[in-house]
């Protein structure tokens, strides 16, 4: 399973929700709070290519993008074959 970082901070209801969606498929993830380390910002913008809001969800080496991207990943189908590729 590939590995996955989610860049939330805790008043992100989009967060949450990611989360609880990884959550419930069993998905290991760790979790990057820009708010307790605001100095870890700049690095999700610049691997989320310009992004600023959270969450920004990686998927190994797979910018997903936020919560709407990792739900229609979900719809679609794909998002566990990206898990497990």
């Amino acid at each position: 399973m590939q590995t996955v970082e989610i860049y939330t901070s805790p008043l992100c209801g989009f967060c949450h929700a990611a989360k609880r969606l990884l959550t419930q498929k069993g998905v290991t993830f760790s979790e990057i709070d820009v708010w307790a380390s605001p100095e870890r910002k700049p690095e999700m913008i610049e691997r989320a290519g310009g992004s600023r809001t959270v969450p920004q969800i990686f998927v190994g080496e797979t910018h997903v993008g936020g919560c709407d991207e990792l739900y229609a990943l979900e719809r679609s189908g794909k998002l566990d074959p990206l898990l497990a590729a």
